[in-house]
């Protein structure tokens, strides 16, 4: 995908696919069949793009994006930043007009959200939210936990209360569930959340291994993951999770680092086509499609 550095997420509506990059200031617009490049739409204004990157130390490092409908039936994107540091604590709402594109943009932050995450996370945990789902009730949060064997966590939160929270609408905090997940390893390394989309009544996730201890740096990408994650009704310890290892035609591992995902079309009883998009940690992205049975 040229001239969309960092892709992080991605959410297709209609016929459109919409991508954000976490060090990029722009909503990409795509068209969802052919990927051919729309028109994007600014997020936010910078000085510090002139290089097609926006430097990791200033970047608001954008990674969740999820389309929703809010309880008054309006439909839109909702973008968060992983909220790793100070600067990471921005999100924006971009509400999708019937006529397609992308509407007005309308900065929200989540300071006030992210601190009361932060005191749910165990003992020396830095909030990093790599994905975003949405329910018709609930807004999904996976925090990725690198270097941890069991620390991915699921904040689950009441959809109209945290939208009205975030939006300034009510000064209440929202309740969160807080669900544990113990993801696949490679080479001894445990995967970490990386994407999430709720797609025809199931929550589809992809994972990805990275050789890093670290929130902020990266490391060597091992592979990545992809599958359906069962969202459970009462809360348990650690929930072990089953995902498919990607690969290539003729079963050779897939070493790109998958970043999101998003449905593109149910293929036929328990078949998918998913929409994936990576980033290779040097400002360039990939869309790939995959075909999935579950």
């Amino acid at each position: 995908m040229p001239k969309l550095p960092s892709a992080s997420g991605v959410e297709v509506v209609g016929n459109v696919a919409y991508v954000i990059g976490d060090d990029a200031p722009y909503l990409y617009q795509l068209d969802a069949a052919t990927l051919a490049a729309g028109e994007p739409t600014r997020l936010f204004e910078t000085a510090h793009f002139s290089s097609g990157r926006i430097p990791k130390e200033l970047k608001l490092d954008l990674e969740c994006l999820t389309a929703l409908t809010t309880p008054t039936g309006e439909t839109g994107l909702l973008v968060l930043g992983s909220g790793a540091t100070a600067a990471r604590e921005q999100g924006f709402w971009v509400p999708l007009p019937k006529t397609g594109g992308a509407g007005a943009v309308y900065p929200i932050s989540l300071s006030g959200l992210y601190a009361a995450l932060r005191t749910l996370l165990p003992a020396g945990v830095v909030l990093n939210l790599e994905a975003a789902a949405a329910t018709t009730t609930e807004l999904l949060l996976f925090q990725r936990t690198v270097g941890a064997a069991a620390g991915n966590l699921l904040f689950r939160l009441p959809l109209e209360a945290a939208l009205a929270y975030v939006q300034h609408r009510s000064p209440q905090v929202p309740s969160v569930q807080v669900q544990l997940f113990e993801l696949p390893v490679i080479d001894g390394k445990p995967a970490g959340f990386s994407g999430a989309t709720w797609f025809e009544d199931k929550l589809f996730v992809t994972a990805s291994v990275e050789d890093t201890q670290d929130a902020v740096l990266d490391g060597a990408v091992l592979g990545s993951f992809v599958g359906v994650l069962q969202l459970a009704s009462r809360a348990a310890k650690v929930l072990p999770v089953q995902l498919a290892r990607l690969e290539l035609p003729g079963g050779r591992p897939y070493r790109g680092k998958v970043e999101s995902v998003a449905g593109r079309r149910r293929l036929g009883p328990k078949r998918y086509e998913l929409l994936l998009v990576t980033d290779d940690d040097a400002g360039g992205s990939t869309a790939v499609t995959v075909e999935l049975s579950v």
